[in-house]
């Protein structure tokens, strides 16, 4: 099992509205800059994904693959795991909102295990420059 990395920002906008960003999946091309191409393939009985196929280039990473969503009841967190995937073998994520009155803390949770071996300070650092531009990016379009 891949050792979990958390991150954390507070975001200037109502929990609804960061969800919102979050779940729209097929905008993601275009505040998300290593999202290259996203497919919905299932959704839930609301109607929010439930399987959505992915298509990343993060320079040196590139991989296609399908997570699969659990949305929370509240409307304050999703998780996620791998489907499949090209290179990785196992992906775990949470999206954890708390309200803080007009604004949002985002906190965010991944592991990820990729089918090549990597040295864990390098997967550390991997994982916390995807984590630190998801938020950042998530951030700003959320306040957009």
């Amino acid at each position: 099992m891949a050792e979990q990395s958390t991150q954390s920002i507070e975001v200037d906008a109502e929990p609804s509205r960061v969800m919102a960003v979050i779940a729209d999946f097929p905008a993601y091309p275009e505040w998300a800059k290593a999202v290259r191409q996203t497919e919905v393939l299932d959704t839930d009985a609301e109607g929010r994904a439930k399987q959505v196929k992915l298509t990343l280039d993060a320079g040196p990473i590139k991989d296609v693959y399908t997570l699969e969503y659990d949305w929370d009841s509240d409307g304050l967190g999703v998780s996620w795991h791998l489907v499949k995937g090209q290179m990785q073998k196992a992906q775990n994520g949470r999206y954890a909102l708390a309200d803080l009155g007009g604004r949002t803390r985002v906190t965010y949770t991944l592991s990820v295990e990729l089918a090549l071996p990597m040295i864990g300070l390098l997967r550390r650092k991997a994982e916390k420059m995807v984590m630190d531009t998801a938020l950042k990016e998530l951030k700003k379009r959320a306040e957009g």
